[in-house]
């Protein structure tokens, strides 16, 4: 592709954005750690079920409720002294599913 001179956007967050900063073995060492860590992430993910669990239930509660302090729900929502059982319960019902 054609270098047209237009100056591409920086990533969402970043301030100023060099695509040049970095040699291309420094960018071919940046890929690969990019794609190991995304490896790893989702070996971590398959291998932990109650963080899809956490994160989905979470999510239908604070959609469900709406709150009106998402920081003040999330606290609550995660000191929640039964929520160790539920994230269980829900375990074993989507294990019996699968069986």
């Amino acid at each position: 592709m054609a270098d047209s001179g237009a100056e591409v956007p920086p990533p969402y967050g970043m301030g100023t954005y060099d695509p040049r900063a970095l040699n291309s073995q420094q960018q071919n060492r940046l890929w690969e750690f990019k794609i190991n860590t995304r490896i790893a992430n989702e070996y971590y993910l398959r291998n932990h079920p109650e963080v899809d669990v956490l994160l989905g239930e979470f999510m239908r509660s604070v959609l469900q409720k709406r709150p009106k302090n998402i920081r003040e729900f999330a606290s609550e929502y995660y000191t929640n002294a039964k929520l160790p059982e539920r994230i269980l319960r829900i375990l074993q019902e989507r294990q019996r599913a699968m069986s």
